[in-house]
């Protein structure tokens, strides 16, 4: 096996893969003892991941995974991170997973407030650029990553040292390959700021009425410059950003809480099943009946 950086992303991801083969669930997440920190697994492609991600960064170690927002799709592999800094609709994919060759990749939600703070103390400039983007994984950052896991080892020096080796690791995002996605996330006065405010409030209230004065009021702007700032933060207007926040939640309700079509969709604001419909097959790619009768197989 070879790797693009050899160390320390080959100790990386022995630990990773050690750790994801040990502790990962049904859904191929292993969880650690850190704040926000996790590894993935898959042993096979799989089927469509639809969430609404929050801020993270994603560093690929073997295999490789599509993200698409929007009509962005993003492909990255081994050697390569992944970085989301805004809450956005995601759809994912595992493209190359196999027993003999897992995908593996560790995760780690980035912490804003963290950020911030951060952002202050070294003086950083904020930046205002595209919500996610692909970049080859940073030494300093994986170099952080490799000894915070290492520390699972070493129990009595977790509690001690874990928090600093997060903030550091944190630091690394900031100053280095990834900063100029990052740092939006650390000061309050962007524009990526300001939008979060609004998405919040249509993740709080994606079922109802989207009222855009509202919303601009919510991030501080006129509407004309609150549509421009949300489609450049998210990819999406403020309409698609809500439908596909329904349709997102529509599926979870079909496939974990086993709602019949019509009310799934009544639950999420559609007042017509047909439209539902529609709207389903275009963002999933198959209409829903067919869409959770293949996933309750796949799993």
């Amino acid at each position: 096996m070879t790797f693009p950086v050899a160390l320390p992303m080959h100790s990386l991801f022995d630990l990773v893969r050690r750790h994801a083969d040990a502790h990962s669930d049904r859904s191929g997440f292993a969880p650690t003892p850190f704040r926000g920190l996790g590894a993935v697994r898959a042993l096979y492609p799989g089927e469509l991941q639809v969430t609404v991600q929050k801020p993270l960064i994603a560093i690929c170690l073997q295999g490789r995974k599509r993200v698409t927002i929007g009509t962005n799709s993003f492909d990255y592999g081994a050697g390569e991170a992944l970085v989301i800094t805004a809450d956005v609709p995601t759809i994912s994919q595992i493209l190359e997973a196999s027993p003999a060759a897992p995908y593996y990749a560790l995760a780690l939600e980035l912490d804003a407030p963290l950020l911030r703070s951060l952002t202050v103390e070294a003086d950083l400039r904020p930046i205002d650029t595209a919500p996610i983007r692909v970049e080859p994984a940073d030494t300093d950052v994986m170099d952080a990553a490799l000894r915070l896991l290492r520390l699972m080892e070493r129990p009595a020096a977790l509690s001690v040292l874990g928090e600093a080796l997060l903030r550091e690791m944190h630091y690394w995002l900031l100053t280095g390959e990834h900063g100029a996605a990052i740092r939006s996330l650390g000061r309050a006065d962007t524009h990526a700021h300001r939008i979060a405010r609004a998405v919040s409030l249509i993740r709080q209230n994606y079922a109802s009425t989207l009222r855009i004065g509202n919303l601009a009021a919510v991030a501080g702007m006129s509407e004309s410059s609150f549509h421009q700032h949300f489609r450049a933060v998210t990819t999406l207007s403020p309409l698609q950003f809500q439908k596909q926040l329904r349709l997102i939640e529509a599926r979870r309700l079909m496939l974990m809480d086993s709602q019949g079509i019509a009310h799934a969709a009544h639950l999420v604001g559609y007042e017509s099943v047909p439209q539902f419909t529609r709207d389903y097959a275009r963002l999933f790619g198959t209409p829903p009946g067919r869409d959770i009768r293949e996933a309750r197989l796949s799993v």
